[in-house]
Order: C-alpha cells, then sequence, then structure tokens
C-alpha cells in the first residue's frame, strides 16, 4: 500500500512538472498574440448586421491581426459600394490608421496623405484633431538627434502648430501643445549647440548671433541659463560698445531663471560691470520649481541604449508654459552694421502697384544715368567714427618671423 502512495505521488510530480513548461508557453504565446492583434483606437459598437456594418467590423479585425492589404480592400469594398453608409468617414480613417501600423517609410507617407484627405473631406468632425495629432507624431516618430537631418523636425513643428491653429478647443489641443514644446527642445538643442562652438572657438559675433536668436524665441528651452550665460561673454569679447547687451543676458538670468545654478555668477558679474541686479520674476520661479519636480529620469536600460538611438532625447523638454507659434528665422549679426533707419533682423519684401496719375521717386527724381554730381560717401558706422574696429570672427594674423627669405626657385630656360 505504501509502495503505491509513493508511485502515484511520483507520477503526480511528473506531471506537474511537465505541465508547468506547458503552461508558460501558453502563457508566453497568450501574450504574443495580445502583442500581434492590438486594440483598434476608433471602433464602432453598435450591434448591428447591416451589410456595411459586418464590413467594416471585418476590417477592424484584419487591422487588430495585422492583415492591413486585406482590411483595405474590404474598406475599400465598403466604400465603393456603400457611399452613401453611415460608416464611410469611419471607414475612410481606418484605412490612414492601417498605413500607419503598418510602418517603414512607405507607410508612414501614405498614412500621411490619407490624414491629410480625412481633413480635407471631413473638418467639422472631432476625428480631424485626431488626424491632424497623428500627422504631427508621423514625423515626431521619424525624429533624430539634433545634429542630424532637420526634415522631419521642422515638418513636425508645423504639422503640430496647425492642430493648436485649426483645432484649438479639441481634446487632442494639450497633447499637440506638449508635443511642440518636445519637439523645441530638439531645435534649441541643435541652435545652442552651434553657438557653443561659435564660442569655444573664438568667434563670438557668429556665437552671439546664434544664441541671442534661440533665447529670445525658445524661453522655455531646458539650458536657455547656460545659453545666455555664453550670449553673455560673447558679447564681453566684442568690445565696448556691447556691453548693454552683455549685462542685459546676465540681469534675464537673474530675472527669469532665478533657480539656475548660474544665478550668483550672474551677480557677481553685474556687480563687477556696476550694473543694476533685478529681482527674480514670481512667475518664472513657479514655473522653474515644477519643471525641476515633474522632470523625467532615464533608468538603466535608457541609459545603455542611448548611444545606439538615434531618435532625441525630449525629458528635459518643458511640461508647462505655452509654445512658440512661428518659426524660427534667421536674424542680422549684432556686429553688421545697418543703415540709417533700418531694423534688425528680417526684411520681408513686398511688391506694390503704382496707382494711375501717382507720384514716385522714377517720375520727380532726375534720371540716375545722367551726368550727375557724386553722391556723398555714407556716413560710417559709429564705432568706426570714434576709431574702434568692429568685431570679426576672423582673427588677425600673427606678424612674419624674422629671418631670412626662403630661397626662390630657379627657372631654367632652354635656348633652342
Amino acid at each position: 500500500m505504501k509502495s503505491f502512495e509513493v508511485m502515484r505521488l511520483k507520477t503526480l510530480s511528473r506531471q506537474r512538472a511537465t505541465a508547468v513548461p506547458a503552461v508558460a508557453l501558453l502563457c508566453l504565446l497568450g501574450l504574443l498574440g495580445g502583442c500581434r492583434a492590438k486594440k483598434y483606437e476608433n471602433p464602432i459598437t453598435k450591434d448591428t448586421q447591416q451589410p456595411d456594418k459586418v464590413l467594416f467590423d471585418k476590417a477592424i479585425r484584419d487591422i487588430e491581426r495585422g492583415r492591413y492589404e486585406v482590411a483595405r480592400l474590404t474598406l475599400n469594398t465598403l466604400m465603393n459600394t456603400y457611399d452613401t453608409s453611415e460608416y464611410l468617414a469611419k471607414a475612410k480613417l481606418a484605412i490612414a490608421d492601417s498605413w500607419m501600423r503598418e510602418g517603414g517609410s512607405n507607410g508612414m507617407a501614405q498614412a500621411e496623405a490619407e490624414y491629410k484627405d480625412f481633413i480635407l473631406f471631413y473638418p467639422t468632425m472631432e476625428e480631424s484633431a485626431e488626424a491632424q495629432m497623428k500627422v504631427c507624431d508621423i514625423h515626431f516618430k521619424q525624429l533624430e538627434k539634433p545634429d542630424r537631418d532637420f526634415t522631419h523636425l521642422m515638418r513636425a513643428e508645423d504639422e503640430c502648430r496647425n492642430l493648436l491653429t485649426q483645432f484649438p478647443n479639441s481634446r487632442f489641443a494639450p497633447m499637440g501643445a506638449q508635443r511642440l514644446r518636445e519637439i523645441q527642445e530638439v531645435i534649441s538643442e541643435a541652435e545652442f549647440r552651434v553657438g557653443a562652438f561659435y564660442h569655444h572657438k573664438g568667434s563670438f559675433p557668429a556665437a552671439a548671433n546664434r544664441l541671442q536668436a534661440m533665447t529670445d524665441h525658445y524661453p522655455l528651452y531646458s539650458a536657455s541659463d547656460e545659453a545666455l550665460w555664453r550670449l553673455a561673454d560673447s558679447y564681453s569679447h566684442m568690445g565696448a560698445r556691447f556691453r548693454p547687451k552683455s549685462v542685459a543676458s546676465y540681469q534675464k538670468i537673474v530675472r527669469d531663471y532665478p533657480l539656475s545654478p548660474l544665478v550668483d555668477d550672474a551677480k557677481k558679474k553685474l556687480r563687477e560691470l556696476e550694473a543694476e541686479i533685478p529681482e527674480s520674476d514670481p512667475v518664472a520661479y513657479a514655473r522653474m520649481k515644477y519643471e525641476q519636480e515633474n522632470v523625467v529620469k532615464k533608468g538603466m536600460l535608457g541609459k545603455a541604449w542611448a548611444p545606439f538611438s538615434k531618435s532625441p532625447d525630449v525629458r528635459l523638454a518643458a511640461k508647462s508654459g505655452q509654445p512658440t507659434m512661428t518659426g524660427l528665422r534667421p536674424t542680422t549679426p549684432a556686429s553688421v552694421p545697418l543703415p540709417a533707419g533700418a531694423q534688425g533682423g528680417v526684411s520681408d519684401v513686398t511688391i506694390s502697384t503704382q496707382t494711375p496719375g501717382g507720384t514716385t521717386a522714377l517720375d520727380t527724381q532726375p534720371d540716375a544715368r545722367l551726368n550727375q554730381p557724386a553722391a556723398q560717401p555714407p556716413a560710417q558706422p559709429a564705432a568706426a567714427q570714434q576709431g574702434e574696429p568692429l568685431p570679426s570672427n576672423r582673427q588677425a594674423p600673427p606678424p612674419p618671423k624674422k629671418g631670412k627669405a626662403p630661397n626662390e626657385k630657379k627657372v631654367k630656360k632652354e635656348k633652342k
């Protein structure tokens, strides 16, 4: 009897030992199947046996199981056969979603075209805002690091800005604003790297031009305080007439970035320059405190994978504040003298037509091609009149060393 019980226990233990791997295998297959059959985001829960609804449900099941080509054929059949169906808009959106799920450069391009068509045909539907958000995500997923191609970066900024402009009251507007802040973080990082390179090289006018445009246009950049510090240092190397710009950069660090580790150094520089030390802005203090409390830390796996990833790191992007709604444009360096009455920055070219009977300079002024007295030379900048040289990105060449001149090559002439 005891031997029978022992044999029975051994048999049960063997069955359990073989059952555990089988259960684990079934769980693994279930997980893989769940990953494969990803639920569709825009289902229709209406239970009916109408032919168009049956076709739509079949296409959705194909999309969830990765049969994208079959799903698109079914959806096109629905749209061509039942042109007055209530599922027509959903079917068109599902075709775009299938291309986006398929992925790849071709799939992303096809998905963007389908989403644009959906917005064009159904601009008042709530799904149009979702379609615009997905167009922004298409380019955001293809972003590369700040030192690489800018194509998708500029397109992503434009598309996210279109979402906030065309659908400001949709439920996707907060998501689009955060996405835009992350995109502008990458743009600012690229501009900061260029300005820091010029600053390290000693090309201070070029560094000041880049850093001034970036800090003015993207104040939510996570390293704006460091950019302002390099900007102030660049102006300090460009001569006495740029001293007010250097002071303004140090004051902006103290006023707009009160929790920055560079505040004490900026105050010290202001004391050396005998300039006013401003008070910190309470709104800026609250914003920086919120950003520091909600910073996203990178895990061990993320740190190990970072050198091999082509995607930019947007963990330090701002979580609050209004993103900039205009694109960054090139500016004129502060060291370039401007004509009298001209403003800095980029001037837009406009075309105006002359009204009949109107008087212009061509009608009232003499012809410049005739023999006219020579015009007066243009006025020189203030720095040139005072004898102070304008700052330049090129350093003066060193004086030649004293010594013997190099031997000249002798040229032999052949006599014929």
